[in-house]
């Protein structure tokens, strides 16, 4: 039998934080820094936001793309900056890992907005199953691994809005950072 955590046991956990620098990046002018401090890390947290649709037929694009090392997290505004090809070349670099959960529908949102294949991306639904992790949400690896609760409270707001609240911001940064964690403690690896 595998390592499983039930919602209730969650409820009791303490909250994580993400203690790391917390990037807006809504202009293209902040655009190369970020990029240029990417591009060199061997490994990087991923995640994605998508303005919840409340209608019938009713689609958004990704509104926010996450990139996250163990240090700072970067929210890219691509609602407001579009989808760089800086940033597209990180997607598609095969020498940068990428560490993300449910990786299909954020495929699929960013083949919206670009034909290019992402590369080297490693699933952690999948990949937490050799360590006889059975619940597969990022909520619950992360309780088993750490014994700390991610809020999920913003997951349903609005990623689209002029500007991020603190809390969304905060929680963006923390689901692309955790993935990245659960991947350094799973296979051991020092940052």
């Amino acid at each position: 039998m595998g390592l499983t955590i039930t919602k209730e046991q969650i409820a009791e956990l303490p909250v994580e934080k993400f203690m790391g620098r917390i990037v807006v990046v809504d202009h293209e002018e902040k655009i190369a820094d970020a990029l240029n401090y990417l591009s060199v890390q061997q490994a990087l947290g991923f995640d994605t936001e998508t303005k919840p649709a409340f209608k019938r037929g009713q689609v958004h694009k990704v509104a926010l793309l996450q990139l996250a090392t163990q240090e700072a997290c970067f929210l890219f505004r691509l609602n407001k900056i579009g989808y760089p090809d800086e940033l597209e070349a990180i997607m598609v670099n095969p020498a940068i890992r990428k560490i993300g959960l449910s990786l299909r529908d954020d495929f699929a949102a960013i083949n919206k907005r670009s034909a290019r294949k992402p590369e080297n991306f490693i699933d952690l639904q999948v990949f937490v199953d050799k360590f006889g992790i059975e619940d597969n949400s990022l909520q619950k690896i992360y309780a088993i691994l750490f014994g700390k609760k991610i809020s999920k409270s913003q997951r349903l707001s609005n990623w689209e809005a002029p500007e991020l609240t603190l809390a969304q911001q905060s929680y963006a940064a923390i689901d692309a950072w955790a993935c990245l964690r659960i991947y350094d403690h799973l296979t051991n690896t020092k940052r």
